[in-house]
């Protein structure tokens, strides 16, 4: 994919992004995420966000073209597993020297692919162009294709130098890959009336196996997973979908939006996360295949079976987190995660009895950032950014009783001697569907009832 400055403000400028709806009656458009500014921080760059979305395709070989430092910053950063092949979890680097940037890396390139293909046969190579190879010259592109007629496996250009912008951005020039080179390349031995895509949803810490058995309960068939757990095959024949279950909205809807507009699949977005997400998003994925299907295929009808599931799980689950709710109830959270969660897991605490006082608007839509100042009220707090300064002065402002927040925060609750938990990208634990959401409860039992708590607000013995 060749990343012009009119590619690269397309995918800026998103036409499905929430605040450009209104905004296209008078034929206007806003950037959905403002160019990087000189000298400004971006939270990563756009290959670790390229890396990010398609690094979970389990049985690809992701190789980086440029120095061995660039394939350390991603590589398993994100807690992705995979029920197959552990492929993906190898990390490839062409680990240029000085030489190479001056006489060009594009002869170790060439040698790299066909070594990686003779010995691990992979389903397709990605190969990531970094900095250093965009700014020498390499024709990354040209030796990609000459690369894969010789070993007849699909080799994947993937232009996200990290000079070009935000993390953001590389996540859609990931989705955009797919969409030009992976999807509509291939066909499903059989197809159903019930088939759907998950896209945006990464099976960090096994998240997506929470789920898949509640639709297979149903009769409905994921075709397709973009890209958690997924094979490169099924991504080929994701445009046999019917509909389309988009998780995380700022990295995904683009990717919903072009195949709508090429193959006619609707899409909805959606939530994993809490009871009432889960138990919304059942409900919209089966209302929206039997209004497509006219529900004369089964009896009974497929809106029937999924409130009869529901009924059961959250039956199963009110007894399981009894308990849980009745010792977390009326403690209060900070919440300071991205995108998806940074609305949904205020759902998920009101489940059991907590209060969100603050969270983040990160990495959130139009939409979302709507949704969640109506979620927390005119008291509740959003931030924008999130220092450790800003964060302790919060927590010392609302009286929390814990943080949420990602890996990189943990010590910013030391400090305040309040427990944590972690909710991102680095976790152990699966917090998605309905079995998630007891692990959620249990780890947050766990984090807010430690001993340890109480040993540490204590005065040191010098000052006692």
């Amino acid at each position: 994919m060749k990343n012009t400055q009119v590619k690269t403000n397309q995918l800026l400028n998103e036409t499905p992004c929430e605040h450009n709806q209104k905004k296209l009656e008078d034929k206007k458009k806003k950037s959905c995420k403002k160019p990087p500014q000189p000298g400004a921080s971006q939270g990563n760059c756009p290959f670790e966000g390229a890396m990010v979305a398609l690094g979970p395709i389990t049985d690809v070989a992701h190789l980086v073209h440029g120095s061995v430092a660039c394939t350390r910053n991603p590589w398993e950063n994100r807690g992705s597993l995979s029920s197959g092949s552990e492929l993906h979890r190898i990390g490839f680097s062409t680990d240029l020297s000085d030489n190479d940037v001056i006489f060009s890396g594009e002869k170790k390139l060439y040698q790299a692919i066909l070594n990686i293909a003779q010995r691990y046969n992979p389903a397709a190579i990605f190969v990531y162009a970094t900095c250093v190879t965009a700014l020498i010259g390499d024709d990354t592109n040209s030796i990609c294709k000459a690369a894969a007629k010789k070993i007849d496996i699909p080799v994947v250009y993937i232009n996200s130098p990290g000079f070009l912008g935000s993390k953001n951005l590389g996540n859609r020039i990931g989705g955009e890959a797919l969409l030009e080179y992976a999807i509509g390349t291939a066909e499903p031995e059989v197809t159903t009336p019930f088939d759907i895509n998950i896209i945006g949803e990464y099976n960090v810490a096994g998240d997506l196996w929470n789920v898949l058995p509640l639709l297979n309960r149903l009769g409905i068939r994921v075709l397709s997973k973009i890209t958690g757990d997924a094979r490169y095959q099924e991504i080929c024949y994701a445009h046999r979908a019917k509909l389309n279950v988009v998780i995380c909205s700022n990295v995904s809807l683009g990717i919903a939006q072009t195949m709508k507009e090429r193959y006619g699949i609707p899409y909805i977005e959606e939530s994993f996360y809490g009871v009432e997400n889960m138990n919304r998003c059942l409900r919209n994925i089966a209302a929206t295949l039997s209004e497509s299907l006219g529900d004369r295929i089964t009896s009974p009808s497929l809106q029937e079976r999924t409130e009869w599931l529901i009924a059961e799980e959250t039956a199963a689950l009110d007894k399981a987190l009894a308990f849980y709710r009745s010792q977390l109830k009326g403690k209060r959270i900070i919440l300071y995660s991205g995108g998806v969660k940074s609305w949904s897991i205020i759902l998920a605490a009101r489940d059991l009895g907590m209060e969100v006082v603050a969270t983040s608007d990160r990495k959130s839509t139009e939409e979302e950032k709507a949704k969640i100042k109506d979620l927390l009220g005119q008291d509740g707090i959003v931030l924008s950014k999130g220092s450790p300064n800003v964060l302790l002065k919060v927590l010392n402002d609302t009286k929390a009783d814990m943080l949420v927040a990602g890996a990189s925060n943990q010590y910013t609750a030391l400090k305040a001697r309040i427990p944590f938990l972690d909710v991102n990208h680095e976790r152990h634990h699966a917090y998605a569907s309905y079995a998630g959401m007891l692990k959620m409860a249990q780890e947050l039992y766990k984090a807010l009832y430690s001993p340890v708590w109480e040993q540490v607000r204590k005065p040191a013995p010098w000052n006692d």
